[in-house]
């Protein structure tokens, strides 16, 4: 038995700050790392997925040249060479946070399976991992979430891939059926017609279906005038064609493509611990917590995706930061996200259905991107920006920005809401011209009642 003063399990993120931080205060930490240091994020998540759609992005530019005066040939990609380039730049990424976690003094990384048995009443708790057994007073759970298969008749006699196996990929799908039309779904779906596959994407209702309706709408149309085919329907059976696969929906349309991509959701990776964890989870499998982090158990927390607070690397990197604040807590975090099409869509707070139903006095203000000088002037006038404000604080409820840049123009309205500047303060600011930002205060003096 080798004892530690704490355990952190899953070295993505917040495990290796956390684990860091704590090996700093003199404390002697064992950081256990399941698959590969980085978590979903580094290995199969944001940076490989963000790297190959830098990729798309530039072939969908060049073949728009024209648009621009500028004058080129065809337009093809070399995906083997799109995908060297990301590994070489997340190997790289990798290699760095092993090495640093090698020069932190008092903190061991161990690889490998864990097991946890927790016991309320004891003032310690048995981890096992690697033929090993750990004992640490404080144990902090970085666990993650895995993409979640549905129980599709037939899926078990095809190649099907989750973003795992479809980041591994050296040859270009020649028609890619997604099934799936949540934000995985759709930035894939994008990605690979502007590297040249078919893509079908099928979803029972409308893609993006967190978002308003009309939003909804500007992404399916976005992307069927790239090419992609979206099929409203439910995905009942799954089975070999000659061409690859082939998905059954439910009203008996069959769909054919070479390869299948299965993008429904993601689910916790509690179950990872072994059945005597004995830590209280939710319905879905993740850990209930508190607003710091505690769970069931005294002396364990759950971090990230695992407690079900957030499913972002942002916000499980926040997660580390606020449990090591103690004027912190979850209660005042507001949260953010963006979509990664091309052009990205940006979301703080309220929507506009979530508005209506609050029962609050609303103020809303809108323009589409094609009136954003910023937008006109780069051709790219695809979206809107929209703001919700309290008609009676005068505060920020929500914002949703889609089009060009709004993954950082969100992030404006975001920190507004955060700190309790009012919608007033910003549209009297000076900005800066010609910039997307610049139509942020110019946009806050269009604030009406919402109807």
């Amino acid at each position: 038995m080798t004892t530690f003063d704490a355990i952190v399990i899953g070295a993505g993120q917040p495990g290796p700050g956390l684990a860091g931080a704590l090996a700093r205060e003199s404390k002697r930490v064992a950081l256990i790392e399941m698959d590969r240091p980085g978590g979903t994020c580094l290995n199969h998540g944001c940076k490989p997925t963000k790297a190959l759609r830098a990729s798309a992005v530039v072939a969908h530019q060049a073949r728009r040249a024209g648009e621009y005066g500028v004058r080129t040939g065809d337009v093809s990609v070399d995906f083997a060479a799109a995908m060297d380039r990301v590994w070489s730049i997340i190997n790289g990424m990798r290699q760095s946070l092993s090495d640093w976690l090698d020069s932190v003094d008092n903190l061991e990384l161990i690889e490998g399976p864990a097991t946890v048995v927790s016991d309320p009443r004891a003032e310690a708790h048995q981890v096992q991992v690697d033929g090993r057994q750990l004992t640490a007073p404080q144990v902090y759970l970085n666990l993650g979430a895995r993409a979640s298969v549905p129980a599709l008749p037939g899926l078990e006699s095809v190649d099907a891939m989750t973003e795992v196996e479809l980041l591994a990929l050296r040859e270009l799908p020649n028609h890619l059926v997604v099934v799936g039309g949540g934000y995985v779904g759709l930035e894939f779906g994008q990605m690979f017609r502007r590297f040249g596959s078919q893509v079908t994407i099928i979803n029972a209702g409308r893609v993006a279906d967190h978002e308003d309706e009309d939003i909804s709408k500007i992404i399916s149309d976005m992307l069927s005038g790239e090419g992609v085919r979206i099929v409203d329907g439910f995905a009942a059976k799954v089975g070999k064609h000659p061409s690859g696969v082939e998905v059954e929906l439910a009203d008996g349309t069959r769909i054919s493509g070479s390869h299948l991509l299965v993008a429904t959701g993601r689910r916790s990776n509690s179950d990872l611990l072994g059945p005597d964890h004995g830590i209280a989870t939710d319905e879905r499998g993740f850990f209930k917590i508190d607003s710091r982090f505690q769970t069931s158990v005294p002396g364990i927390w759950a971090l990230g995706d695992v407690n079900g607070h957030g499913a972002f690397t942002h916000t499980a990197y926040q997660d580390g930061q606020i449990l090591r604040d103690p004027s912190r807590s979850l209660d005042g975090r507001i949260r953010t996200y963006a979509l990664y099409t091309d052009p990205p869509l940006g979301r703080a707070g309220m929507t506009l259905k979530q508005a209506r139903a609050s029962g609050r006095k609303v103020l809303r203000a809108e323009v589409p991107m094609s009136q954003v000088s910023r937008a006109i002037l780069e051709n790219e006038t695809t979206g809107l920006i929209r703001v919700l404000v309290d008609a009676e604080s005068d505060h920020i409820l929500g914002a949703t920005v889609l089009g060009l840049h709004a993954d950082d123009l969100i992030q404006i309205f975001g920190l507004a809401m955060q700190t309790g500047v009012r919608a007033r303060q910003i549209h009297q600011a000076l900005p800066i011209h010609p910039t997307m930002a610049e139509s942020i205060p110019w946009i806050l003096g269009l604030l009406s009642p919402l109807d």
